[in-house]
């Protein structure tokens, strides 16, 4: 099945491992252990293995060399931004340095007073945007909704060595309560932040074309996002050279109650991200069903 498990990749050792080498050793210190964990994953890991390489392969049409050797890069990359996740949630905020691509946009949907809907992905370090947001004095609320399935055990380590994160959480719940969960943040000109990649076993999916191929989405952040009549913007934090982030922010044309429109639009957005950012797709699991 191609949902996702909840589970994300990454063991309570080796968070521990990279917490202790940013905390002693420094984040670039931490990223040089990365070479040996890049290579075991590349060795070890199957399952992501095999999704990786259809991705680079059969949807980026990487040679088989070249997708090797991408796959490597990509595992490193990943391994980098949960690092710069950890530092920038322990407070070396100041040790990075970051860009916006369409922060006007963003302080326009606050100045309508109605709310906002922002749709990301699994590239980048979208995580990590409120640490960027909060020193443009951006006082709106984000909730990012979510299922409560990641492992508790590394949530709970990482909550004793990081700060309290500024982001609210509301919860999917199959009462559907967090409809009206969402519709009360919108009222507050709160903004409401989805991922619109993955979905979960039993949920409402839609279909549409990624990278030239059909793939399952998750219905409800674009069913909710066509319904609500707030403005929608698609927003992705991405990894640049050494110790540096660009956010990306880009307005979505949204028809009332065209959930699928609505999906085809993102769709072609995540396209153009990736295509400046190929290696940041860390969608590891089986995607695009291939294995029917």
């Amino acid at each position: 099945m191609s949902q996702w498990d909840g589970k994300s990749k990454g063991t309570l050792l080796g968070y521990k491992i990279f917490v202790f080498c940013i905390k002693k050793l420094g984040i670039r210190a931490a990223y040089a252990v990365l070479v040996f964990v890049a290579f075991y994953y590349l060795i070890f890991s199957g399952k992501s293995n095999r999704s990786l390489w259809y991705y680079l392969n059969k949807r980026l049409k990487y040679s088989k060399v070249k997708s090797v050797w991408a796959m490597y890069k990509s595992y490193f990359t990943f391994g980098k931004t949960i690092i710069d996740k950890t530092a920038i949630s322990a407070g070396l905020r100041n040790k990075f340095t970051y860009e916006f691509d369409g922060i006007d946009l963003l302080r326009a949907v606050i100045a309508q007073k109605k709310g906002g809907i922002l749709i990301s992905a699994h590239v980048g370090n979208f995580e990590i945007a409120e640490f960027f947001l909060a020193d443009l004095e951006f006082d709106s609320p984000i909730n990012l909704v979510t299922t409560d399935q990641e492992h508790s055990h590394i949530k709970t380590y990482l909550q004793s060595v990081t700060r309290r994160s500024s982001i609210k959480f509301i919860i999917v719940k199959e009462d559907l309560s967090h409809v009206f969960e969402i519709n009360n943040a919108l009222n507050n000109n709160e903004l409401i932040c989805f991922t619109g990649d993955r979905y979960f076993e039993g949920s409402k999916v839609l279909t549409e074309e990624l990278l030239g191929a059909k793939a399952l989405f998750p219905s409800g952040p674009f069913l909710i996002a066509s319904r609500m009549q707030v403005p929608v913007v698609f927003v992705y934090v991405m990894k640049e050279p050494s110790l540096h982030y660009h956010l990306y922010a880009r307005q979505a044309k949204v028809k009332h109650r065209d959930a699928q429109g609505l999906l085809k639009e993102y769709c072609q957005s995540v396209e153009s991200i990736l295509k400046k950012y190929p290696l940041q797709w860390f969608n590891y699991f089986d995607f695009w069903n291939v294995k029917g």
